[in-house]
This record gives structure tokens, sequence and C-alpha cells, in this order.
């Protein structure tokens, strides 16, 4: 009976944190020298479906934040203090464009997770009222 609400709330929480991997992504998307020296590379949320490919009602679960393979992008800019000895500067792979599309597919999904759940939630209280 309480399955429709677990899949809803594993979605909202995979979403949720999407929506705060793309922040830190924005965040960071000028951040040419971390803690290890190098450019700040983007990062992905990888999901997965809970408890394995069988089990096709148990919602969705965080696999992995995986960085980005996308090569850093290189700009001219010889007055840049982390410029290399010809002047350009290593960026993130981070693109704002793309992470402002992510986010909205992250809210997007969020919101129909919260519509989801409500449902459900309005046929429980449906039934017990019918049982009254």
């Amino acid at each position: 009976m309480f399955e429709a609400l677990r899949i809803s709330a594993t979605g909202m929480g995979a979403e949720r944190l999407r929506m705060d991997v793309i922040a830190d992504n924005l965040a960071n998307a000028n951040t040419t020298r971390g803690p290890d020296g190098q450019p700040y590379q983007r990062k992905e949320v990888v999901l997965r479906p809970a408890g394995g490919f069988e089990a096709v009602l148990n919602g969705v679960e965080v696999a992995a934040i995986a960085p980005d393979p996308s090569p850093p992008r290189r700009v001219y800019d010889p007055g840049h203090p982390d410029a290399d000895a010809q002047g350009y500067v290593t960026l993130p792979n981070v693109n704002p464009v793309t992470e402002m599309v992510d986010l909205i597919s992250a809210s997007r999904s969020y919101e129909a997770d919260v519509t989801a759940m409500n449902a459900a939630k309005q046929m429980f209280t449906r039934t017990l009222d019918i049982l009254r």
C-alpha cells in the first residue's frame, strides 16, 4: 500500500541530489585551481533502479557521483594568475547552459514525484473514507 509513496520518495531524494550536484557544478564553473591543483571537474549523478534491474517497484537509488570525462576548456587570458607560458588558462568542463537544462530537468522530475506522491495520498485518504 505504501509502495507508491516510497517510490516517489526515492525519486524525490535522487532528484534533490541531482540539483545539489548541479548547483556545485555551477558554483565551480570558473574554479581554475582546486585542492589538487587542477581545475574543477564537472560531476554527474548516475541513477539506477533500487534493488537492481530485476526489481521494478523499488524506486531509484544513486549508483555514483561520477566525474564527467570531457576535456577542460582552454581560454586565452595571459593576465590570469593560472595562465600557462602561452597565456592559456585551463577552465573546468562546466557549461552553464547544459547545467541549467539539467537543473530544469531535475526540477521537473522532482515536481512529477511530488504530484505522484500527492495522488497516492489522495487515493489512500479516499479509500479510508470509503471504509468508514
